[in-house]
């Protein structure tokens, strides 16, 4: 079946061909935006995450944490690390979401007749491994700025501070680590929102994609966004612990730092505030996405290449 333009079909949406490079740059930006704004916003409980996970004794809790933080380092301390989020998340929001896109097109190509899980797998792995390549400097100097207040104040002079410190292994000290935790978080987000989403389509709603208003298939998205980056959360919760650990010297490796936690508390430690902060954040990612991408004339995310050319099929 042959690409048609998505204003063809039944559906509402029109003005732009998929699967072309304006569309894969559509996602990107979409990813950039809805990524780096999401994170900005949650600002406050980022920094309180990172000292929870660096220093679990004085920051038991989130209400008594954020007290803390405020006390001793004044209202300001809550927003330590912006710009690493900002600009880090973004541009790995852009690499993430965009690339998920370009490989879902060829492994879908390529692989044909293969297991729709097996394809999802593949794809957001593909695009994560690239995307915190990108992530990793912005994350080694937030992390620091976050949980060491005289480090610096951020990107502009944390930069400069790190390099001349460490050199550029500084810069991607917790790599492994961050592919750990964002790797098995990707493979579930994606794969999760993925089968949500068609699970809501077809037993829930009962109705194609293309026969709901964009309302419905933005609750749609809302309501496998939530889902996916709970399940993720769970999966990725020890690999986060052990990031934050090697970025601020808690431990000088994985091992070190996983027998300084405990097994028990890999998968505890933080949890709670992390669902707090990525339930609604990756929600709001996939919404913001979404609504940029209906907002350019694209169908809302979810399906295979072979489904987009469903929906734009000419009835």
């Amino acid at each position: 079946m042959g690409m048609r333009e998505v204003g063809e079909g039944k559906g509402w949406w029109k003005g732009m061909r998929v699967f072309t490079p304006e569309y894969y740059a559509v996602c990107a930006v979409g990813g950039m935006l809805s990524a780096g704004t999401t994170h900005l916003a949650i600002t406050p409980l980022d920094v309180l995450k990172v000292n929870m996970q660096v220093n679990p004794v004085k920051y038991n809790s989130i209400f008594s944490g954020l007290n803390i933080l405020v006390k001793e380092h004044g209202p300001s301390s809550l927003w330590r690390g912006w710009a690493g989020k900002f600009f880090g998340y973004g541009v790995q929001g852009g690499c993430k979401f965009g690339l998920y896109e370009y490989f879902k097109k060829m492994y879908s190509d390529i692989l044909v007749g293969y297991n729709r899980s097996i394809i999802f797998f593949i794809s957001s792995a593909s695009a994560q491994v690239i995307a915190d390549v990108a992530l990793c400097p912005f994350e080694a100097v937030k992390v620091r700025v976050q949980a060491q207040p005289k480090f610096a104040k951020g990107l502009i002079d944390g930069f400069p501070r790190l390099f001349a410190s460490e050199g550029l292994s500084g810069f991607y000290r917790g790599l492994l680590p961050l592919w750990g935790r964002n790797l098995p978080f990707s493979i579930l987000m994606f794969s999760s929102f993925e089968h949500t989403v068609d699970i809501l389509y077809r037993n829930v709603i009962q109705k194609k994609r293309e026969d709901c208003s964009r309302a419905q298939q933005l609750g749609v998205t809302c309501i496998a966004g939530y889902t996916s980056g709970a399940i993720g959360t769970l999966v990725s919760n020890p690999a986060d612990n052990i990031v934050a650990s090697l970025y601020n010297k808690k431990a000088t490796s994985v091992l070190q730092a996983v027998k300084s936690i405990g097994v028990l508390n890999l998968f505890t430690r933080s949890l709670p505030i992390r669902f707090t902060l990525v339930g609604p954040v990756i929600t709001m990612q996939w919404f913001f996405y979404d609504t940029i991408k209906v907002l350019s004339g694209l169908p809302t995310s979810g399906g295979l290449a072979s489904d987009v050319e469903e929906i734009n099929s000419v009835s």
